[in-house]
Protein backbone atom coordinates (compact mmCIF):
# COMPACT_ATOMS: atom_id res chain seq x y z
CA UNK A 1 0.00 0.00 0.00
CA UNK A 2 1.05 3.29 -0.96
CA UNK A 3 1.44 6.12 1.59
CA UNK A 4 -0.24 9.40 1.53
CA UNK A 5 1.48 11.82 -1.15
CA UNK A 6 4.49 13.74 0.02
CA UNK A 7 4.53 17.20 -1.31
CA UNK A 8 8.22 18.41 -2.10
CA UNK A 9 7.74 21.09 -4.22
CA UNK A 10 5.12 22.80 -6.12
CA UNK A 11 3.24 20.48 -8.64
CA UNK A 12 5.84 17.16 -7.23
CA UNK A 13 4.98 14.61 -4.97
CA UNK A 14 6.10 11.00 -4.31
CA UNK A 15 3.92 8.54 -3.08
CA UNK A 16 6.24 5.49 -0.83
CA UNK A 17 4.98 1.59 -0.26
CA UNK A 18 5.72 0.75 3.08
CA UNK A 19 9.25 -0.63 3.91
CA UNK A 20 9.52 -3.96 3.31
CA UNK A 21 12.79 -6.52 4.89
CA UNK A 22 14.43 -7.63 1.38
CA UNK A 23 16.44 -10.85 2.26
CA UNK A 24 19.02 -12.75 0.70
CA UNK A 25 17.64 -15.01 -2.58
CA UNK A 26 19.16 -18.13 -1.42
CA UNK A 27 20.30 -19.64 2.42
CA UNK A 28 23.53 -18.14 3.97
CA UNK A 29 25.70 -18.40 6.37
CA UNK A 30 24.48 -17.79 10.18
CA UNK A 31 27.70 -16.45 12.13
CA UNK A 32 29.26 -13.50 13.75
CA UNK A 33 32.36 -11.45 12.31
CA UNK A 34 34.26 -9.42 13.87
CA UNK A 35 35.00 -5.75 12.12
CA UNK A 36 38.32 -4.06 11.91
CA UNK A 37 39.63 -1.58 14.05
CA UNK A 38 39.40 0.71 11.51
CA UNK A 39 35.77 -0.53 11.05
CA UNK A 40 35.23 0.02 14.59
CA UNK A 41 35.78 4.03 14.69
CA UNK A 42 33.16 5.06 11.74
CA UNK A 43 29.85 4.90 14.09
CA UNK A 44 28.11 6.88 12.04
CA UNK A 45 25.53 6.35 8.37
CA UNK A 46 26.16 8.11 5.49
CA UNK A 47 23.87 8.48 2.25
CA UNK A 48 24.72 8.66 -1.56
CA UNK A 49 21.87 9.14 -4.46
CA UNK A 50 21.84 7.97 -8.04
CA UNK A 51 19.90 9.75 -10.47
CA UNK A 52 18.73 7.87 -14.21
CA UNK A 53 17.10 8.52 -17.15
CA UNK A 54 15.05 6.42 -19.34
CA UNK A 55 17.85 4.70 -21.74
CA UNK A 56 15.65 2.98 -23.39
CA UNK A 57 16.38 4.10 -26.68
CA UNK A 58 20.31 3.12 -25.91
CA UNK A 59 19.82 0.17 -24.41
CA UNK A 60 15.90 -1.52 -25.55
CA UNK A 61 17.11 -5.14 -26.12
CA UNK A 62 18.41 -4.91 -22.26
CA UNK A 63 15.54 -3.13 -20.53
CA UNK A 64 13.04 -1.64 -22.54
CA UNK A 65 9.57 -2.13 -20.91
CA UNK A 66 11.14 -3.54 -17.61
CA UNK A 67 10.27 -1.98 -14.01
CA UNK A 68 13.63 -0.36 -12.51
CA UNK A 69 11.88 -1.22 -9.15
CA UNK A 70 11.07 -4.93 -9.86
CA UNK A 71 14.71 -5.41 -11.57
CA UNK A 72 16.94 -3.59 -8.57
CA UNK A 73 14.85 -5.68 -5.71
CA UNK A 74 15.55 -8.83 -7.40
CA UNK A 75 19.31 -8.23 -8.15
CA UNK A 76 19.52 -6.56 -4.54
CA UNK A 77 18.77 -10.10 -3.11
CA UNK A 78 20.68 -11.89 -5.31
CA UNK A 79 23.75 -9.88 -4.85
CA UNK A 80 22.74 -10.14 -1.03
CA UNK A 81 23.81 -14.04 -1.52
CA UNK A 82 27.45 -13.00 -1.89
CA UNK A 83 27.18 -9.77 0.48
CA UNK A 84 25.52 -11.65 3.26
CA UNK A 85 27.11 -9.77 6.24
CA UNK A 86 25.21 -6.64 4.79
CA UNK A 87 21.55 -8.82 5.62
CA UNK A 88 23.03 -8.90 9.52
CA UNK A 89 23.03 -6.71 12.21
CA UNK A 90 25.38 -5.36 13.85
CA UNK A 91 26.33 -5.75 17.68
CA UNK A 92 28.66 -4.73 20.39
CA UNK A 93 31.30 -7.72 22.32
CA UNK A 94 31.42 -7.54 25.65
CA UNK A 95 34.96 -5.74 24.97
CA UNK A 96 33.16 -3.00 23.27
CA UNK A 97 34.55 -3.62 19.55
CA UNK A 98 31.77 -4.21 16.96
CA UNK A 99 30.64 -7.35 15.08
CA UNK A 100 28.01 -8.36 12.62
CA UNK A 101 25.97 -11.16 13.16
CA UNK A 102 24.58 -12.64 9.67
CA UNK A 103 21.62 -13.66 10.33
CA UNK A 104 19.77 -12.71 6.96
CA UNK A 105 17.24 -10.94 8.52
CA UNK A 106 17.61 -8.31 5.16
CA UNK A 107 18.01 -4.77 4.52
CA UNK A 108 14.84 -2.26 4.42
CA UNK A 109 13.23 -1.83 1.07
CA UNK A 110 11.35 1.35 -0.44
CA UNK A 111 9.41 1.69 -3.52
CA UNK A 112 8.36 4.64 -4.63
CA UNK A 113 6.10 6.65 -7.26
CA UNK A 114 7.03 10.18 -8.31
CA UNK A 115 4.77 12.85 -10.41
CA UNK A 116 7.57 14.49 -11.62
CA UNK A 117 10.41 14.00 -14.59
CA UNK A 118 13.91 13.86 -14.22
CA UNK A 119 14.20 17.04 -16.47
CA UNK A 120 12.30 18.96 -14.16
CA UNK A 121 14.67 19.11 -11.19
CA UNK A 122 17.28 20.58 -13.13
CA UNK A 123 20.50 21.38 -10.94
CA UNK A 124 18.95 20.25 -8.26
CA UNK A 125 20.24 17.03 -8.77
CA UNK A 126 23.65 18.09 -7.27
CA UNK A 127 24.41 18.80 -3.26
CA UNK A 128 22.31 19.93 -1.57
CA UNK A 129 19.48 17.77 -3.25
CA UNK A 130 16.54 19.20 -1.20
CA UNK A 131 14.21 16.56 -1.23
CA UNK A 132 16.30 13.89 -0.05
CA UNK A 133 13.92 12.96 2.80
CA UNK A 134 10.99 12.29 0.11
CA UNK A 135 13.42 10.16 -2.12
CA UNK A 136 15.36 8.22 1.11
CA UNK A 137 12.99 8.01 3.79
CA UNK A 138 13.96 7.89 7.32
CA UNK A 139 12.20 4.42 8.40
CA UNK A 140 11.07 5.03 12.44
CA UNK A 141 13.41 2.91 14.07
CA UNK A 142 16.17 2.25 11.38
CA UNK A 143 19.01 4.77 12.03
CA UNK A 144 20.80 3.52 15.09
CA UNK A 145 24.15 1.49 14.68
CA UNK A 146 23.45 -1.42 16.38
CA UNK A 147 20.28 -3.86 15.90
CA UNK A 148 18.65 -1.77 13.08
CA UNK A 149 19.42 -2.96 9.22
CA UNK A 150 22.59 -2.26 7.36
CA UNK A 151 21.33 -0.84 4.21
CA UNK A 152 18.35 1.32 3.79
CA UNK A 153 17.21 1.33 0.27
CA UNK A 154 14.77 3.47 -1.36
CA UNK A 155 13.92 3.52 -5.19
CA UNK A 156 11.85 6.08 -6.83
CA UNK A 157 10.07 5.96 -10.23
CA UNK A 158 9.76 9.00 -12.19
CA UNK A 159 7.05 10.18 -14.94
CA UNK A 160 9.60 10.29 -17.48
CA UNK A 161 10.86 6.40 -16.87
CA UNK A 162 14.15 7.42 -15.63
CA UNK A 163 14.33 6.95 -11.60
CA UNK A 164 15.98 7.75 -8.08
CA UNK A 165 18.06 5.22 -6.24
CA UNK A 166 19.12 6.81 -2.73
CA UNK A 167 20.63 4.50 -0.29
CA UNK A 168 21.72 4.83 3.83
CA UNK A 169 24.92 2.65 4.74
CA UNK A 170 25.25 2.20 8.30
CA UNK A 171 29.25 2.98 8.29
CA UNK A 172 30.98 0.52 10.21
CA UNK A 173 30.45 -2.16 7.46
CA UNK A 174 31.96 -0.59 3.97
CA UNK A 175 33.20 2.81 3.12
CA UNK A 176 32.61 4.48 -0.28
CA UNK A 177 34.92 2.08 -2.15
CA UNK A 178 33.28 -0.83 -0.21
CA UNK A 179 29.62 0.33 -0.89
CA UNK A 180 30.61 1.03 -4.49
CA UNK A 181 31.54 -2.66 -5.27
CA UNK A 182 28.71 -3.81 -3.70
CA UNK A 183 25.76 -1.84 -5.76
CA UNK A 184 28.02 -2.67 -8.66
CA UNK A 185 27.61 -6.45 -8.32
CA UNK A 186 23.78 -5.59 -7.82
CA UNK A 187 24.32 -3.38 -11.44
CA UNK A 188 26.03 -6.44 -13.26
CA UNK A 189 23.05 -9.11 -11.18
CA UNK A 190 20.47 -6.95 -12.99
CA UNK A 191 21.91 -7.19 -15.96
CA UNK A 192 21.85 -11.23 -16.43
CA UNK A 193 24.95 -11.67 -14.71
CA UNK A 194 25.11 -14.88 -13.01
CA UNK A 195 28.07 -14.01 -10.31
CA UNK A 196 30.28 -10.88 -9.58
CA UNK A 197 32.81 -10.00 -11.06
CA UNK A 198 35.03 -8.95 -8.13
CA UNK A 199 33.90 -11.58 -5.60
CA UNK A 200 34.27 -10.18 -1.74
CA UNK A 201 36.75 -10.31 0.41
CA UNK A 202 35.89 -10.02 4.28
CA UNK A 203 39.22 -10.23 6.08
CA UNK A 204 38.67 -7.39 8.55
CA UNK A 205 41.71 -9.20 10.69
CA UNK A 206 44.04 -7.35 8.12
CA UNK A 207 43.09 -3.82 9.67
CA UNK A 208 42.92 -5.34 13.27
CA UNK A 209 45.72 -3.65 16.27
CA UNK A 210 48.90 -5.17 16.66
CA UNK A 211 49.79 -7.02 19.24
CA UNK A 212 50.69 -5.46 21.75
CA UNK A 213 49.46 -2.42 19.90
CA UNK A 214 52.26 0.74 19.26
CA UNK A 215 50.90 4.29 18.16
CA UNK A 216 54.16 5.06 16.09
CA UNK A 217 52.52 8.58 14.41
CA UNK A 218 51.22 11.52 15.49
CA UNK A 219 47.34 11.32 15.09
CA UNK A 220 46.10 15.13 15.10
CA UNK A 221 42.94 13.87 13.66
CA UNK A 222 41.56 12.82 16.73
CA UNK A 223 40.00 14.62 19.89
CA UNK A 224 42.63 15.14 22.70
CA UNK A 225 40.61 17.68 24.31
CA UNK A 226 37.11 18.40 25.36
CA UNK A 227 37.10 21.79 23.82
CA UNK A 228 37.76 19.90 20.51
CA UNK A 229 34.46 18.57 20.27
CA UNK A 230 32.98 21.87 19.48
CA UNK A 231 32.71 23.25 15.79
CA UNK A 232 34.22 27.11 15.72
CA UNK A 233 31.40 28.57 13.49
CA UNK A 234 28.36 30.01 13.81
CA UNK A 235 25.38 27.33 13.01
CA UNK A 236 22.68 29.45 12.41
CA UNK A 237 22.40 30.54 9.27
CA UNK A 238 24.29 27.79 7.34
CA UNK A 239 24.38 27.60 3.35
CA UNK A 240 25.51 24.72 1.33
CA UNK A 241 26.52 25.36 -2.02
CA UNK A 242 28.22 23.56 -4.68
CA UNK A 243 31.47 24.60 -6.59
CA UNK A 244 33.19 23.82 -9.55
CA UNK A 245 36.56 23.77 -10.04
CA UNK A 246 37.70 22.71 -13.59
CA UNK A 247 41.61 22.06 -15.46
CA UNK A 248 41.77 25.72 -16.14
CA UNK A 249 41.00 26.80 -12.77
CA UNK A 250 43.79 24.31 -11.06
CA UNK A 251 46.47 25.35 -14.10
CA UNK A 252 46.00 28.69 -13.27
CA UNK A 253 46.78 27.89 -9.99
CA UNK A 254 49.79 25.47 -10.49
CA UNK A 255 51.76 27.93 -12.81
CA UNK A 256 52.34 30.55 -9.40
CA UNK A 257 53.62 27.74 -7.62
CA UNK A 258 57.44 27.18 -7.07
CA UNK A 259 58.99 24.25 -9.41
CA UNK A 260 59.22 21.88 -6.61
CA UNK A 261 56.02 22.29 -5.91
CA UNK A 262 54.32 22.77 -9.42
CA UNK A 263 53.92 18.98 -9.90
CA UNK A 264 51.80 18.30 -7.01
CA UNK A 265 49.24 16.22 -7.39
CA UNK A 266 45.73 17.93 -8.64
CA UNK A 267 44.54 16.46 -5.02
CA UNK A 268 47.15 18.48 -3.07
CA UNK A 269 46.70 21.71 -5.09
CA UNK A 270 42.79 21.39 -4.53
CA UNK A 271 42.94 20.89 -1.13
CA UNK A 272 45.60 23.76 0.05
CA UNK A 273 43.65 25.82 -1.85
CA UNK A 274 40.00 25.25 -0.59
CA UNK A 275 41.47 24.88 3.11
CA UNK A 276 43.10 27.94 3.13
CA UNK A 277 40.53 30.17 1.38
CA UNK A 278 37.70 28.23 4.11
CA UNK A 279 40.12 29.58 7.13
CA UNK A 280 40.30 33.02 5.65
CA UNK A 281 36.45 33.09 5.05
CA UNK A 282 36.00 32.04 8.74
CA UNK A 283 37.89 34.88 9.86
CA UNK A 284 39.81 33.25 12.93
CA UNK A 285 41.80 33.93 15.58
CA UNK A 286 45.24 34.36 14.29
CA UNK A 287 46.75 32.69 17.04
CA UNK A 288 43.71 29.85 16.59
CA UNK A 289 45.47 25.90 15.20
CA UNK A 290 43.15 24.89 12.26
CA UNK A 291 43.71 21.43 10.03
CA UNK A 292 43.01 19.83 7.19
CA UNK A 293 42.10 15.65 7.49
CA UNK A 294 42.18 14.07 4.03
CA UNK A 295 40.83 10.50 3.90
CA UNK A 296 43.02 8.83 1.93
CA UNK A 297 42.09 4.87 1.01
CA UNK A 298 44.58 2.09 2.13
CA UNK A 299 43.76 -0.16 -0.90
CA UNK A 300 46.10 2.13 -3.12
CA UNK A 301 49.31 -0.02 -3.83
CA UNK A 302 51.35 3.03 -2.61
CA UNK A 303 50.49 2.49 0.95
CA UNK A 304 52.20 -1.07 0.74
CA UNK A 305 48.96 -2.32 2.75
CA UNK A 306 48.33 -5.30 0.45
CA UNK A 307 45.03 -5.48 0.87
CA UNK A 308 43.38 -8.54 -1.38
CA UNK A 309 40.98 -7.65 -4.70
CA UNK A 310 37.53 -7.14 -3.42
CA UNK A 311 37.58 -5.89 -0.02
CA UNK A 312 34.85 -4.31 1.18
CA UNK A 313 35.72 -3.37 4.50
CA UNK A 314 36.92 0.38 5.85
CA UNK A 315 40.21 1.50 4.58
CA UNK A 316 40.21 5.08 4.93
CA UNK A 317 42.37 6.93 7.31
CA UNK A 318 42.48 10.89 7.88
CA UNK A 319 45.89 12.01 8.73
CA UNK A 320 45.40 16.21 9.20
CA UNK A 321 48.20 19.04 8.48
CA UNK A 322 47.80 21.65 11.06
CA UNK A 323 48.73 25.27 11.09
CA UNK A 324 48.07 28.46 12.80
CA UNK A 325 45.26 30.18 11.02
CA UNK A 326 47.60 33.66 10.59
CA UNK A 327 50.10 31.60 9.20
CA UNK A 328 47.47 30.05 7.00
CA UNK A 329 45.74 33.18 5.97
CA UNK A 330 49.01 35.41 5.68
CA UNK A 331 51.39 33.44 3.72
CA UNK A 332 51.21 32.52 0.33
CA UNK A 333 49.30 28.99 -0.97
CA UNK A 334 53.09 27.42 -1.22
CA UNK A 335 53.12 27.05 2.40
CA UNK A 336 49.46 25.01 2.41
CA UNK A 337 50.82 23.63 -0.51
CA UNK A 338 53.81 22.33 1.16
CA UNK A 339 51.27 21.08 4.28
CA UNK A 340 48.86 18.97 2.16
CA UNK A 341 52.05 17.59 -0.14
CA UNK A 342 54.23 16.22 3.32
CA UNK A 343 50.95 14.95 5.00
CA UNK A 344 50.21 12.98 1.77
CA UNK A 345 53.72 11.52 1.35
CA UNK A 346 53.62 10.10 4.75
CA UNK A 347 50.58 8.14 4.10
CA UNK A 348 51.38 4.69 4.48
CA UNK A 349 50.92 1.22 6.19
CA UNK A 350 52.76 2.09 9.14
CA UNK A 351 50.55 4.87 9.31
CA UNK A 352 47.04 3.13 9.24
CA UNK A 353 48.03 0.50 11.49
CA UNK A 354 48.87 3.60 13.84
CA UNK A 355 45.72 4.38 13.59
CA UNK A 356 44.21 1.20 14.75
CA UNK A 357 46.27 0.31 17.62
CA UNK A 358 45.56 4.19 19.09
CA UNK A 359 41.96 2.97 18.32
CA UNK A 360 42.11 0.16 21.08
CA UNK A 361 45.31 2.06 23.38
CA UNK A 362 42.77 4.93 23.39
CA UNK A 363 39.55 3.39 23.36
CA UNK A 364 37.81 4.14 20.30
CA UNK A 365 38.42 8.18 20.40
CA UNK A 366 36.22 10.50 18.50
CA UNK A 367 37.89 12.80 15.52
CA UNK A 368 38.89 16.48 16.19
CA UNK A 369 35.73 19.13 15.26
CA UNK A 370 37.12 22.05 16.73
CA UNK A 371 39.11 23.67 13.69
CA UNK A 372 39.32 20.68 11.70
CA UNK A 373 38.29 20.46 8.17
CA UNK A 374 37.65 17.12 6.41
CA UNK A 375 38.46 16.39 2.83
CA UNK A 376 37.45 13.25 1.12
CA UNK A 377 38.42 12.62 -3.15
CA UNK A 378 35.82 10.62 -4.05
CA UNK A 379 36.02 10.76 -7.92
CA UNK A 380 37.70 7.38 -8.05
CA UNK A 381 35.27 5.54 -5.90
CA UNK A 382 33.57 4.68 -8.96
CA UNK A 383 29.62 5.76 -7.97
CA UNK A 384 29.06 7.07 -11.54
CA UNK A 385 29.77 3.63 -12.90
CA UNK A 386 27.11 2.06 -11.37
CA UNK A 387 24.59 0.68 -14.31
CA UNK A 388 21.37 -1.48 -13.68
CA UNK A 389 20.89 -1.45 -17.35
CA UNK A 390 19.62 1.84 -18.30
CA UNK A 391 23.21 2.89 -18.47
CA UNK A 392 25.43 5.59 -16.41
CA UNK A 393 23.82 8.04 -13.52
CA UNK A 394 23.58 11.92 -14.51
CA UNK A 395 24.51 12.39 -11.39
CA UNK A 396 26.11 9.76 -8.58
CA UNK A 397 27.17 10.84 -5.15
CA UNK A 398 26.51 12.50 -1.38
CA UNK A 399 23.18 14.32 -1.58
CA UNK A 400 24.66 16.65 1.54
CA UNK A 401 27.42 17.92 2.81
CA UNK A 402 28.48 18.92 6.27
CA UNK A 403 30.07 22.07 7.73
CA UNK A 404 33.17 20.64 8.85
CA UNK A 405 33.55 18.16 5.87
CA UNK A 406 33.33 18.16 2.00
CA UNK A 407 33.78 15.89 -0.80
CA UNK A 408 35.63 16.13 -3.91
CA UNK A 409 33.40 14.31 -7.02
CA UNK A 410 33.28 14.49 -10.51
CA UNK A 411 31.72 16.89 -12.93
CA UNK A 412 30.79 16.80 -16.53
CA UNK A 413 29.00 19.41 -18.50
CA UNK A 414 29.14 21.03 -21.90
CA UNK A 415 31.84 22.97 -20.78
CA UNK A 416 33.93 20.07 -20.04
CA UNK A 417 35.02 18.05 -16.59
CA UNK A 418 35.57 18.98 -13.62
CA UNK A 419 35.14 18.74 -9.68
CA UNK A 420 32.10 19.18 -7.93
CA UNK A 421 32.79 20.24 -3.52
CA UNK A 422 29.65 21.03 -1.90
CA UNK A 423 30.49 22.98 0.58
CA UNK A 424 28.72 24.07 3.92
CA UNK A 425 29.77 27.34 5.75
CA UNK A 426 27.45 30.22 7.50
CA UNK A 427 26.20 32.32 4.83
CA UNK A 428 28.84 35.36 5.19
CA UNK A 429 31.51 33.45 5.24
CA UNK A 430 30.51 31.40 2.16
CA UNK A 431 30.46 34.88 0.36
CA UNK A 432 33.54 35.65 1.42
CA UNK A 433 35.26 31.78 0.52
CA UNK A 434 33.71 32.53 -2.89
CA UNK A 435 35.57 35.75 -3.23
CA UNK A 436 38.52 34.79 -2.22
CA UNK A 437 39.09 31.59 -4.06
CA UNK A 438 37.82 33.50 -7.34
CA UNK A 439 40.86 35.75 -6.46
CA UNK A 440 43.19 32.93 -5.76
CA UNK A 441 42.37 32.03 -9.92
CA UNK A 442 42.17 34.86 -11.53
CA UNK A 443 45.11 36.61 -10.04
CA UNK A 444 47.19 33.93 -10.50
CA UNK A 445 46.31 33.65 -13.93
CA UNK A 446 47.34 37.36 -14.26
CA UNK A 447 50.63 36.72 -13.26
CA UNK A 448 51.21 34.15 -15.77
CA UNK A 449 52.38 37.36 -17.82
CA UNK A 450 54.90 38.38 -15.06
CA UNK A 451 58.76 37.51 -15.31
CA UNK A 452 59.70 35.61 -12.45
CA UNK A 453 61.42 38.24 -10.78
CA UNK A 454 58.21 40.26 -10.26
CA UNK A 455 55.71 37.41 -9.98
CA UNK A 456 55.77 38.09 -6.36
CA UNK A 457 54.33 41.37 -6.57
CA UNK A 458 51.48 41.96 -3.97
CA UNK A 459 47.79 42.11 -5.36
CA UNK A 460 47.84 45.20 -4.63
CA UNK A 461 50.29 46.31 -7.09
CA UNK A 462 49.49 43.70 -9.97
CA UNK A 463 45.94 44.97 -9.78
CA UNK A 464 46.89 48.59 -9.81
CA UNK A 465 49.26 48.31 -12.72
CA UNK A 466 46.46 46.09 -14.79
CA UNK A 467 44.26 48.54 -14.33
CA UNK A 468 46.57 51.21 -15.50
CA UNK A 469 47.82 49.68 -18.57
CA UNK A 470 44.47 48.55 -19.58
CA UNK A 471 42.83 52.12 -19.00
CA UNK A 472 45.35 53.20 -21.23
CA UNK A 473 45.20 50.82 -23.64
CA UNK A 474 41.52 51.56 -24.10
CA UNK A 475 41.78 55.24 -24.53
CA UNK A 476 44.33 55.44 -26.78
CA UNK A 477 46.11 58.49 -25.37
CA UNK A 478 49.48 60.05 -26.97
CA UNK A 479 52.21 58.47 -25.79
CA UNK A 480 53.87 60.50 -23.24
CA UNK A 481 53.78 61.26 -19.42
CA UNK A 482 50.39 58.87 -17.79
CA UNK A 483 50.41 58.66 -13.88
CA UNK A 484 48.93 56.74 -11.40
CA UNK A 485 47.59 57.76 -7.90
CA UNK A 486 46.34 54.98 -5.51
CA UNK A 487 44.29 57.02 -2.00
CA UNK A 488 44.75 54.43 0.65
CA UNK A 489 42.52 54.92 3.48
CA UNK A 490 44.37 54.59 6.66
CA UNK A 491 42.51 52.44 9.43
CA UNK A 492 45.19 50.27 9.69
CA UNK A 493 48.04 49.48 12.33
CA UNK A 494 50.67 49.76 9.58
CA UNK A 495 49.80 53.53 8.31
CA UNK A 496 49.31 56.74 9.58
CA UNK A 497 46.33 59.32 8.67
CA UNK A 498 45.71 59.40 4.85
CA UNK A 499 48.29 58.21 2.72
CA UNK A 500 48.12 59.45 -0.57
CA UNK A 501 50.94 58.13 -3.14
CA UNK A 502 51.69 59.50 -6.67
CA UNK A 503 54.09 57.43 -8.95
CA UNK A 504 55.00 59.03 -12.39
CA UNK A 505 56.59 56.87 -14.98
CA UNK A 506 58.17 58.78 -18.00
CA UNK A 507 57.79 56.02 -20.20
CA UNK A 508 55.40 54.67 -22.83
CA UNK A 509 52.40 52.77 -21.26
CA UNK A 510 51.88 50.85 -23.95
CA UNK A 511 55.31 49.39 -24.67
CA UNK A 512 55.69 45.66 -24.13
CA UNK A 513 57.89 46.23 -21.25
CA UNK A 514 55.52 47.99 -19.50
CA UNK A 515 54.78 44.90 -17.08
CA UNK A 516 58.46 45.30 -15.92
CA UNK A 517 58.58 48.91 -14.64
CA UNK A 518 55.10 49.41 -13.62
CA UNK A 519 55.25 47.24 -11.06
CA UNK A 520 56.94 49.00 -8.31
CA UNK A 521 56.28 49.03 -4.68
CA UNK A 522 53.18 50.85 -4.18
CA UNK A 523 51.98 49.67 -0.22
CA UNK A 524 52.05 46.54 1.44
CA UNK A 525 48.20 46.86 1.96
CA UNK A 526 46.10 45.01 -0.10
CA UNK A 527 41.90 45.88 -0.66
CA UNK A 528 39.20 44.73 1.15
CA UNK A 529 36.58 45.24 -2.07
CA UNK A 530 38.77 44.26 -4.91
CA UNK A 531 37.98 44.20 -8.45
CA UNK A 532 34.61 42.33 -8.74
CA UNK A 533 35.43 40.54 -12.21
CA UNK A 534 38.73 39.65 -14.47
CA UNK A 535 38.48 37.50 -17.09
CA UNK A 536 41.25 37.28 -19.55
CA UNK A 537 40.32 36.98 -22.85
CA UNK A 538 43.13 36.28 -25.68
CA UNK A 539 45.41 37.85 -23.86
CA UNK A 540 43.24 40.99 -23.00
CA UNK A 541 41.89 41.82 -19.46
CA UNK A 542 38.36 42.93 -19.17
CA UNK A 543 37.59 44.79 -15.76
CA UNK A 544 33.99 45.34 -14.84
CA UNK A 545 33.21 49.16 -15.35
CA UNK A 546 32.00 49.53 -11.97
CA UNK A 547 35.19 49.04 -10.49
CA UNK A 548 36.24 52.38 -11.71
CA UNK A 549 35.74 55.43 -9.52
CA UNK A 550 37.02 58.18 -11.80
CA UNK A 551 38.15 58.70 -15.42
CA UNK A 552 39.06 61.66 -17.18
CA UNK A 553 39.06 61.27 -21.00
CA UNK A 554 39.98 65.12 -21.64
CA UNK A 555 43.27 64.58 -20.58
CA UNK A 556 46.09 64.05 -22.88
CA UNK A 557 48.25 62.23 -20.14
CA UNK A 558 45.43 60.51 -18.89
CA UNK A 559 45.34 60.88 -15.14
CA UNK A 560 43.31 57.76 -13.18
CA UNK A 561 43.08 58.12 -9.28
CA UNK A 562 41.12 54.46 -8.06
CA UNK A 563 39.91 55.43 -4.22
CA UNK A 564 40.33 52.01 -2.18
CA UNK A 565 37.52 51.41 0.77
CA UNK A 566 38.67 50.13 4.00
CA UNK A 567 42.20 48.09 3.81
CA UNK A 568 41.83 45.43 5.06
CA UNK A 569 45.09 42.61 5.79
CA UNK A 570 44.11 39.58 3.14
Amino acid sequence: MASPSSQIAIGFQVSRCKPELLVPAKPTPCEVKKLSDIDNQLRNHTSVIWFYKNNNNEYPSIMEGRDPVKVIREALSKALVYYYPLAGRVKEGHDGKLVVDCNGEGVLFVEAEADFKLEQLGHAIQPPFPFLNEVLYNVPGSDDILDCPLLLIQVTRLVCGGFILAVRLNHTTCDAFGLCQFMNTVGEIAQGAKHPTILPVWQRELLNARNPPQITRKHHEFQEEMADGQLNMDLTDLVLRPIVVNHNHLMAIRKHLPPHLAACSRFVLLTACLWRCRTIALDLDPEHVVQVSCAFNGRSKKTGLNLPLGYYGNAVVCPAAVSKAGDLCKKPLDYAVELVKNLKSEMNAEYIKSVADLTVIRGRPTFKIRGNFFVSDITKAGFGEVNFGWGYPEYAGPPLSYPMNCYYMNHRNKRGDGILVPLCLPSLAMERFQQELKKIIEIMALRKHLPPYLAACSILELLTACIWRCLTLALNVDLGVVRVSCVINGQFKDTIGLLGLTLEYYSPICGIKCWNFMLKSICDMRFQQELEKMIEVRGLIFIKQSSLTRIYPSCKGIAYQETIGKAKEI
